[in-house]
């Protein structure tokens, strides 16, 4: 299975036409009728049904695709990486974060680094741990700021300087929006939307003690922005992490003695980068330790 194939491939899944996607990848339309034929035979499946002159995706077609972009992006990643020149840094550095307040911290350290080498470009993921452990492992992902709790055992990793504080989004005419602290307590007869990562649901879990028993959830998520809307068209209250963001009609709320928890910056352990996300990677050290930053 070649790369350039996959690329043809994709055309298609993105044209839905034979025709239009030759056009795009300037070959003639026979030519790509047979390379698709060939990469069915090769795989022993059907790719693309005919409807109404489209070319649809079959099942085994979603599945190609998403691989697909998978492969053809870590390709384009690895020329990129494999190809600078070794004078001037340049290339991507690709960045998965959560939604934390050291995202401030971190930005400042992509903007002063990306001043200093003005052909290094940055591709930002967003999701949950999670996500951006398989982004990482999968070899799309360079560097992750992860949130703790987390096994750190197959990473090397920096601790960032920000303290992640938990709280309660709810709307302003609720009448927990008077409230200095939320305590445990206060969620008793209250509709909750909860973080969906697991051991941080553990985490909340302790600090509610008994009360956690008789939580009522009605939902869950793994970002933010999404769940606040619920939470503003009056489905709940939502517990989540301080973050410095303003959303319409919500206050938010410390919890009292909540834990706070701190984040980490990771990348894959004795994996070989390029000199660019090497370089990245130090001055981010030095950055965060307060050392001289002019790092080359």
């Amino acid at each position: 299975m070649e790369i350039r194939v996959l690329n043809y491939f994709l055309a298609v899944a993105r044209e839905e036409n034979i025709t239009r996607a030759a056009e795009s990848l300037n070959i003639t339309q026979p030519t790509l009728s047979r390379q698709l034929h060939q990469l069915e035979e090769e795989l022993g499946v059907e790719l693309f049904e005919k409807e109404n002159r489209k070319m649809i995706l079959t099942n085994e077609g979603m599945l190609l695709k998403r691989r697909a972009q998978e492969i053809v992006s870590l390709a384009d990643k690895t020329v990129t990486e494999v190809s600078h020149n070794e004078k001037d840094l340049n290339g991507e550095i690709a960045i998965g974060c959560g939604e934390l307040q050291s995202v401030d911290t971190l930005s400042k350290i992509i903007v002063e680094f990306q001043k200093l080498h003005p052909k290094v470009t940055f591709n930002m993921f967003s999701g949950n741990t999670e996500d951006i452990k398989n982004q990482m492992d999968q070899g799309l992902l360079d560097i992750g700021l992860f949130l703790e709790p987390v096994n750190v055992e197959k990473y090397d990793f920096l601790r960032m300087n920000v303290e992640e504080t938990w709280g309660l989004f709810v709307r302003d005419d609720s009448k927990l929006a008077n409230h200095e602290v939320i305590e445990p307590k206060d969620l008793k007869n209250q509709s909750v939307i909860l973080p969906g990562r697991g051991v941080i649901n553990h985490e909340l879990m302790n600090w509610l003690g008994s009360e956690g028993e008789k939580l009522s959830t009605v939902s869950s998520y793994n970002l933010i922005y999404n769940s606040a809307k619920l939470v503003q068209n009056g489905m709940g209250v939502m517990l989540c992490l301080k973050l410095d963001t303003y959303y319409q009609y919500l206050t938010f709320i410390p919890l009292s003695n909540a834990p706070v928890l701190n984040s980490f910056v990771v990348w894959n352990s004795g994996q070989i980068f390029s000199k660019t996300v090497t370089s990245f990677i130090e001055y981010t050290r030095r950055y965060i330790k307060g050392i001289d930053i002019d790092v080359n």
